[in-house]
């Protein structure tokens, strides 16, 4: 069972997620919250594995809250559920740990999808905004959110650990990897846990970050 939380100043929201939801037999809901603040004091009791967060809600919004989160329970998965596509709640719901980012017209069959996904370790972003998500990361490159990784660490990624890394930065599910370069899906996850062991980050939200920040996107990596 996956254990979800909701997280939404409009009463109307959350109780209409919980009746969807519930009707899903791999999904068990453990509570909701109407702020920030509350959704802290929540998961202290009943720490769920996906929450689904509001960016903008009184006292502490939807990124703030992401972000002291994923501070405290780094293996809590957060998607944030918004009407709101704002580049500034994007880029900074990504930056602090969000591992998805959908806009509340979003089908249910594909919040559901989305939900699953992120619990196994994925990343799910609207269609919509992908795009924009891959020209912010180009535009912030040169600013203060930079992720660093030592080079040496570099020199241990092989060709085809580049190209996957590419694939990532594209805003590419490991679905589309699989495709794109001819390996199984369990493959590509196996590439991916071994790059961001190899560069000491933390997910493939700071994978893509730094991808594109460095220039990776541009590089050619030809066959050993």
């Amino acid at each position: 069972m996956i254990k979800v939380y909701i997280a939404d100043d409009q009463e109307l929201i959350r109780e209409s997620l919980k009746i969807v939801l519930s009707a899903n037999s791999d999904i068990e809901l453990v509570g909701s919250g109407s702020d920030g603040f509350e959704t802290l004091e929540d998961i202290k009791h009943n720490k769920p594995d996906v929450i689904l967060m509001d960016i903008r809600m009184p006292k502490m919004d939807g990124v703030i809250a992401t972000k002291k989160i994923k501070q405290l329970y780094p293996d809590i998965k957060i998607i944030i559920l918004t009407t709101f596509d704002d580049d500034e709640f994007v880029y900074s719901a990504l930056k602090y740990g969000a591992s998805g980012y959908l806009l509340k017209g979003v089908s249910m069959e594909n919040l559901h999808k989305a939900i699953q996904t992120v619990y196994k370790g994925g990343s799910m972003i609207n269609p919509d905004i992908a795009t924009k998500v891959v020209t912010l990361f180009s535009k912030m490159a040169q600013s203060n959110y930079s992720i660093e990784v030592d080079e040496e660490l570099t020199k241990e990624i092989s060709n085809t650990e580049w190209k996957v890394i590419q694939q990532v930065a594209r805003g590419l599910s490991n679905k589309e990897i699989s495709a794109n370069l001819f390996l199984s899906e369990g493959t590509v996850r196996n590439y991916l846990s071994s790059i961001l062991s190899k560069l000491n980050l933390r997910d493939r939200t700071q994978l893509a970050i730094w991808a594109v920040q460095t220039g990776v996107l541009m590089k050619d990596f030809n066959d050993d």
